[in-house]
């Protein structure tokens, strides 16, 4: 696999969300560079290492699973439990993954409900709490661009991992791999152009590079998902500034 975003000639970043346009610069934070497309408007951190060396910044990102979301388990439960719920409409059988699956919470809730249920997370110490705490579901410690189980999987779960990313169009790419014809994947993410986001950048808690690297408008990540072979279903209305997508991948 490459590296992050490539640079042209004249050094200027090239888009990691679209073939893109014109680059400008928008801010520096956190000693990093923030560019943006003039094309889909993603905003993003040029140059970072690969999607394989970022991983290694997650390696136990809750301190031994006692911080974070393993602090208020009953409530991810819940919330996990409600989702799934949801989606069932869409799929309402069948193979399910979670990528970015934490401690394994909703990957649970998914086998709960009656799916043959998966997980892939990057960090072992939060993945070691799912496999000993719901050892009924599969697990792989990896990247999901790495991941290649004998099977396909009807309903792909994705929550708030695609901006820590930056081989976005590596990272749809599996997920189509993955999809069976017909699946479905729910992905959600910050909105840089929601009307709720501050004004100011600095006071948007979803702007922190380099932890988030891409940050997507709904336009750009539909055209993201659309240019790795994916159908753009719906997107539900969110209050906070952030954005919740279905696909589909074509029969």
């Amino acid at each position: 696999m490459t590296g992050g975003p490539v640079q042209s000639i004249d050094g200027t970043p090239q888009c990691p969300v679209c073939p893109g346009g014109e680059q400008s610069f928008m801010v520096r934070a956190n000693e990093y560079d923030v560019w943006r497309c003039s094309v889909c408007r993603s905003a993003y951190v040029p140059g970072l290492k690969s999607n394989e060396d970022l991983a290694a910044m997650y390696a136990d990102a809750y301190h031994g699973a006692t911080t974070g979301y393993f602090t208020k388990i009953d409530k991810k439960m819940r919330r996990a439990r409600g989702r799934i719920k949801q989606l069932r409409r869409f799929m309402p059988c069948g193979r399910f993954l979670d990528i970015g699956c934490n401690g394994g919470f909703v990957v649970e809730a998914a086998r709960e409900a009656g799916y043959d249920a998966w997980g892939v997370e990057v960090d072992g110490v939060s993945l070691n709490y799912a496999r000993e705490h719901y050892p009924e579901n599969g697990y792989y410690h990896g990247l999901v661009e790495t991941f290649a189980p004998k099977e396909g999987f009807d309903l792909i779960y994705s929550s708030e991992v695609i901006e820590h990313v930056p081989e976005v169009r590596a990272f749809v790419a599996a997920i189509t791999r993955l999809l069976n014809p017909g699946g479905h994947v729910y992905l959600t993410t910050p909105d840089i152009s929601h009307w709720r986001r501050p004004k100011d950048i600095f006071k948007w808690d979803g702007f922190c590079p380099p932890v988030h690297v891409t940050y997507f408008t709904p336009e750009s990540l539909r055209g993201l998902l659309e240019n790795q072979g994916l159908e753009f279903i719906k997107k539900s209305w969110a209050f906070k500034p952030g954005m919740k997508i279905i696909a589909r991948r074509p029969d």
